[in-house]
């Protein structure tokens, strides 16, 4: 399901105008990328928990020359889905 898709379906289950819809959830996703953007994490209980995680710096190699390099640290997004969705997944 791409974006158009999901804005499809949230028109259809909310009776509300795929403009609406969209902006609706263009809403969320930047509410969302703005929590996380500050370091907090975003629990939506029944669906999941969207967080931000620190990786540490590590060498790897280059498989294309086989000479080490060094990754840089870096923020990962990371999310868990609630009980409530991995139920539904099953």
């Amino acid at each position: 399901m791409n974006k158009t898709e999901l804005v499809n379906a949230i028109a259809a289950q909310a009776n509300l105008t795929k403009v609406d819809a969209k902006a609706a959830l263009d809403a969320t996703l930047s509410a969302i990328a703005g929590a996380l953007a500050e370091g907090d994490k975003v629990a939506l209980i029944g669906f999941g928990t969207f967080a931000v995680s620190e990786k540490g710096a590590r060498t790897g190699i280059n498989p294309r020359t086989k000479e080490t390099i060094k990754i840089a640290a870096r923020k990962v997004v990371k999310f868990k889905a609630g009980a409530e969705l991995a139920d539904k997944v099953k």
